[in-house]
């Protein structure tokens, strides 16, 4: 078994893929097969690649390549991204060189963990605030909601409920996830292409961005550096904060695998936590590889808030550094709630 560079090694392992065709038309029928069961392995597993020759083309050299890095054709996967990956071959024969395309799964070789929560506050919490996104920066609570003609971007006392600054969207602008950083207030929009830029303090208009490669705008969260957004499937984008454009993404999966549906994200010491839509429940999610490390039900919580007709699920995550603590709320829901987390023993 040959050995591999640390960054070569983990795109090669995920990316065993078999059974992959080539559209390109001199291919002579020729596919990439791998030992992989169903295009689907873990972390730590070994695989072995090939090329599946029907018509017996006389080959002269292949160099498999996975996520574009170049990999031996035997390789143990034993880190990096999870989720679906691309696996290329470069065939050279009878003067011709032929590139075959295809595909793997990469799961996670753990479960995640299961973390309980206790409550340490109960605040007041605007009942017809449908809740997309929530954080705190310099001690203060912001959050997004959504809804078209109803959408807005607020600076609240989360102590009393009470909105210290508040702006409305335009009509046709769905709100969904914000993050503030470097003193700028990044919202996203559903189905609107577009994300809009504020100052922090007086919320004036600063600019927009287009969304690159996702379709949707749904959470939004950052590391200091970057921007990291969700789009309503299992993928989490990661956005320069210069161009603004999707640059990288992870695939979000755990040891069954993948999670659709992330919603409001937060960015909590070194980890993405992700609301699941229509879920009433957080996924931990390492921003490296995508693999969901831990898990929180709080569906609980939604039966200590006001039940109406137009409650909806849990959504909205913000982590308050000056006291460690979470604060989750929901769409609609007349509580916010200050929480700690604890691994189950």
């Amino acid at each position: 078994m040959s050995s591999l560079k640390p960054i070569a090694s983990v795109f090669l392992l995920v990316l065993i893929c078999s059974c992959a065709s080539n559209s390109v038309d001199d291919s002579y029928g020729m596919s990439i097969t791998t030992s992989a069961s169903k295009n689907t392995i873990t972390l730590g597993e070994t695989v072995t690649l090939s090329i599946n020759n029907p018509r017996a083309v006389p080959i002269a050299s292949v160099q498999f390549m996975l996520d574009g890095e170049p990999i031996e054709k035997m390789v143990t996967y034993s880190s990096g991204k999870l989720g679906n990956r691309i696996l290329k071959a470069v065939v050279k024969h009878s003067d011709t060189e032929t590139t075959l395309e295809g595909a793997i799964k990469v799961l996670n070789n753990e479960e995640p963990a299961i973390y309980t929560y206790e409550i340490v506050n109960t605040y007041p919490h605007d009942i017809t605030s449908y809740t997309q996104g929530l954080e705190f920066y310099n001690g203060q609570l912001y959050e997004s909601t959504g809804q078209y003609k109803e959408s807005k971007l607020r600076k609240v006392d989360y102590t009393s409920g009470t909105v210290l600054k508040n702006t409305d969207l335009a009509d046709g602008y769905f709100g969904e996830g914000l993050t503030v950083l470097n003193e700028n207030i990044y919202q996203l929009t559903w189905q609107e292409d577009t994300g809009l830029i504020y100052d922090v303090n007086t919320f004036e208009p600063k600019g927009m961005f287009r969304y690159d490669l996702s379709k949707e705008g749904w959470g939004l969260c950052n590391d200091g550096t970057s921007l990291y957004k969700s789009d309503g499937t299992e993928k989490i984008w990661t956005l320069n904060t210069d161009t603004l454009t999707e640059d990288n993404s992870i695939d979000v999966f755990t040891n069954k695998g993948k999670i659709p549906s992330l919603n409001e994200l937060e960015w909590v010491n070194g980890k993405i936590y992700a609301n699941i839509y229509q879920r009433n429940g957080v996924a931990i999610i390492n921003p490296e590889t995508g693999a969901v490390e831990g898990v929180i039900d709080f569906t609980p919580l939604k039966e200590l808030v006001t039940q109406h007709d137009g409650l909806d699920v849990l959504n909205g995550i913000a982590y308050n550094p000056d006291t460690n603590t979470i604060f989750v709320t929901g769409k609609r829901w007349d509580k916010l709630f200050e929480v700690t987390i604890a691994k189950k023993e």
